[in-house]
This record gives C-alpha cells, sequence and structure tokens, in this order.
C-alpha cells in the first residue's frame, strides 16, 4: 500500500476532474473510478493509501465497497464522501470503520486539505490491534493454549463468533511461533469466489483465463515462510474445499494456468463462527478437511463470558480513537459504564470498538455519558448470566484443549489425554 496514492470513487465528472488535479498538484497519484466494481479493481491492482467514495453511485455505493474492503481483510483508510448530509450513513460508515465522512458542499478547497490532513494522520498512525491483552480468565485460558501451540507448525483451528478477536488470536500464534518474521497473511474464504478461488490462494500465469493481463502471485505464495490466516473457512465453496485439502496433502501447489508445481511452507491456521460438524452432517463442509485443519481447535469466547474485560477494552478503544481522531476524550461516567457492562454484546469486540468510535466522534465535551451511547445499547435488557451447565462446559472444553496442546495431537496424545481426564478415547472425541 502506497500513502501517495489515492483512489476516487465518484460519478460527478466535473467534480472528479477537479479534485484529481488539485489532489495531482499536491505530488500525489490519483486513481479514479465513477462505479464500485471497477473500484475493487483498482485497490486490488493499485493498493492505493486512502479511498475517496461517493455513497451513491451508477453501479454500486460507497458504503458497499467498504463493506467488501472489510469483508477481504484490506485495512486502507477509507472517507465516505457525499452530497447528502444523512446522518443514518455517517454512523453506518464510522460502524463499518470508515475514518472520516464528509459533505460536498463544504467545498473543494475544504475536501483536499481535509484529505491532505487525513492521508498525513494516516502516515503517522501505528498498528495497534495486537498491544492490548485481554484479562479475564476464560481469556488468560486461550491465551495460555495459543502459547503452548505457538512454536510448533501444529494447524490451528479458531472457534467462535464473530467479533470475538479471532484474527487479533492468530496474530497473537504468529508473533510467539518461530515464524514471527516472516509474513501473516490474511485471508477471508468466506469473500472469494469460486470462479477465481485458484488465482487468489495460488496465483495464475499470464493468458490463465479472461483478464489475466500479467502473472500474479496468490495468499500461498505471499506467505511463504510464514502463517497463512484462513477466516470464515466454513463458507468455503466446496469446490475450493477440495483444492485446499490436495495442497494440505501434498504440501505443494500449482498457479492458475500452471503446470508448475511449487512447495508450500506455509503454517495454516483457519477461523469459522460456523457449526462446522453440523455443516459436515449437512455436506457443507469435507470431513477430511475439517481433520487436516482441526490439528487443535480453540474456542474464543464471546464477550458477555468475559465481563471483566469489557471496561478495560472500552478504555483501550478510547484512548486508541482519542489519538487518532483527536477527539480529546477523557472519561467515562458511572452511569455510562453500567449501559457498558449490562448490555449483552452480541457483536462481541468488535461491537464494542465500533460503539467507542462512534462516541469518539459525536462526543464533543471529552466526558461520554449514558446519552452518548448509541440508543440500542441504553434500551437493550441485560445479558442473562451463564448457567452452571454452561459454565461446566467451557471448563471442561478449556482443559481438554490445554491437555492436547500438551500431549500432543497425534493418537498417542489423545490416548494420553484420555487417560488423565478418565474418560475414553470415544468420550474424548464425542
Amino acid at each position: 500500500m502506497s500513502k501517495n496514492k489515492i483512489l476516487i470513487v465518484e460519478d460527478n465528472t466535473v467534480l472528479l476532474e477537479r479534485l484529481r488535479n488539485w489532489l495531482e498538484q499536491d505530488g500525489y497519484e490519483v486513481f479514479t473510478a465513477i462505479e464500485e466494481p471497477p473500484a475493487r479493481k483498482i485497490i486490488r491492482e493499485k493498493e492505493p493509501g486512502l479511498v475517496l467514495s461517493d455513497v451513491r453511485l451508477p453501479k454500486g455505493d460507497g458504503l458497499e465497497l467498504l463493506e467488501w474492503m472489510n469483508g477481504n481483510n484490506i485495512n486502507i483508510p477509507f472517507v465516505v464522501m457525499t452530497g447528502y448530509s444523512n446522518v443514518a450513513d455517517a454512523v453506518k460508515a464510522m460502524k463499518l470503520g470508515a475514518i472520516d465522512y464528509l459533505v460536498k458542499q463544504c467545498g473543494i478547497e475544504n475536501i483536499r486539505q481535509i484529505t491532505n490532513d487525513l492521508l498525513r494522520k494516516s502516515q503517522r498512525r501505528t498498528p495497534q490491534g495486537n498491544k492490548f491483552r485481554r484479562k479475564s480468565k476464560a481469556m488468560q485460558e486461550v491465551y495460555d493454549t495459543a502459547r503452548l501451540a505457538a512454536p510448533s507448525d501444529i494447524r490451528m483451528l479458531l472457534l467462535g463468533e464473530n467479533g470475538t478477536g479471532k484474527e487479533l488470536l492468530a496474530h497473537y500464534i504468529h508473533a510467539h511461533s518461530e515464524r514471527k518474521d516472516k509474513p501473516f497473511v490474511p485471508v477471508n474464504c468466506g469473500g472469494i469466489s469460486e470462479t477465481l478461488a485458484q488465482s487468489e490462494l495460488f496465483g495464475h500465469v499470464k493468458g490463465a483465463f479472461t483478464g489475466a493481463d500479467g502473472n500474479r502471485n496468490g495468499c500461498f505464495y505471499e506467505a511463504d515462510g510464514g502463517t497463512l490466516f484462513m477466516d470464515e473457512v466454513g463458507n468455503m465453496p466446496m469446490s475450493i474445499q477440495a483444492t485446499l485439502l490436495r495442497v494440505l496433502e501434498d504440501g505443494c501447489y500449482s498457479p492458475a494456468g500452471s503446470n508448475k508445481r511449487i512447495k508450500s511452507d506455509v503454517r495454516v491456521i483457519a477461523a469459522t463462527n460456523e457449526d462446522l460438524e453440523l455443516a459436515i452432517r449437512e455436506g457443507r463442509f469435507r470431513e477430511d478437511l475439517f481433520h487436516r485443519l482441526n490439528e487443535l481447535s480453540v474456542t474464543v469466547p464471546p464477550l458477555r463470558e468475559c465481563p471483566e474485560d469489557i471496561l478495560p477494552l472500552a478504555e483501550h478503544f478510547k484512548e486508541r480513537f482519542s489519538e487518532e481522531l483527536q477527539a480529546g476524550i477523557v472519561a467515562f461516567d458511572e452511569e455510562a459504564k453500567e449501559v457498558l457492562l449490562r448490555y449483552h454484546w452480541s457483536g462481541n469486540v468488535r461491537e464494542l470498538r465500533n460503539v467507542l468510535e462512534f462516541c469518539a466522534y459525536l462526543t464533543p465535551s471529552g466526558l461520554i455519558t449514558e446519552l452518548s451511547l448509541p440508543e440500542n445499547l441504553r434500551t437493550a435488557p441485560a445479558a442473562q448470566p451463564l448457567t452452571l451447565a454452561q459454565r461446566t462446559r467451557a471448563f471442561e472444553k478449556q482443559e481438554i484443549l490445554r491437555l492436547l496442546a500438551c500431549n500432543g495431537s497425534h493418537l498417542e496424545g489423545k490416548k494420553k489425554t484420555a487417560a488423565q481426564l478418565g474418560i475414553s478415547l470415544a468420550s474424548l472425541y464425542n
């Protein structure tokens, strides 16, 4: 990604050309599109440092483009620009991760100045996602299991609801592995089209298919020597599952349109919020692939099961957005804290992050009160506490995973784990 490249997605050609001329005078390389599909292609091929996009377009819209980028783990600063001062669009854009929302009526010179400021600010940013470590007992057990498994090349399957932080856990595992100095490459398996799957994962050579104007390296090549994080693996089409299985079994792959066999030196960490055992029974997921990916599984608990993490995470995000957005947020009052603690957080850590970003934009006083929070938080009923049976099951699962991490996931390790737990091997599998 180049900080000196900007993509403008705008169907008002007069505004588009004026803005491009201004920004080119400021020394930026500017790419343009008037619809969403060509914008996606530019993002893939040119990797701009900033996307400035209209909301309403002849085909698609800016929010759909931002959702597509999120789904494909494309982390490029995104600014939504529209001729309509629509609060609903503004809130949705910020929840999706847009770094700003501009109204065209503010004038071309102001848009130019704001864009320059945002680019300079993004150049000073450093990644912050991995700096915060949660302290709840449930998450400490997850970290302990991950730390034990990290030095090996064991394939891990990370389970849990959307927004619980499975990708951050994969980063943690990579950072504590022997591959930490090599690439960490995330790929959203649910967002890969069936027709382009081989190209996305394994690359292609020029002429492999219509539109293949040159050679392209796939995710396996980019992750060579490091870790490939395959998110949403439960949504992968069956034909792609068969191809992936062959690569995991053989340790080699071929780019689309090529007979060349390339040796793969990649550790695979997969993640899903799907019930894969149910998917296997329903014929939506291959059982043999499940066993290849699931040499060790770790379940990331939902935020509602880790209430002691809520306020520390809120403080973390408050400080992060206060610095990034220069919002000057000072503190939460007691009523706001009570709302955060009683809310059920169905969207987990990701939802909490979005709420704090929302507050950072819309809390000019610097003090987050109950009224500063979104209405759905203030009016939601309190989360139900876990039952004793749920707590017991969660403890049993973590203990099994801990012993498997110590003993190994091979047959002898599983037998030893079953013996230590005082159960049969069949009960352990169940």
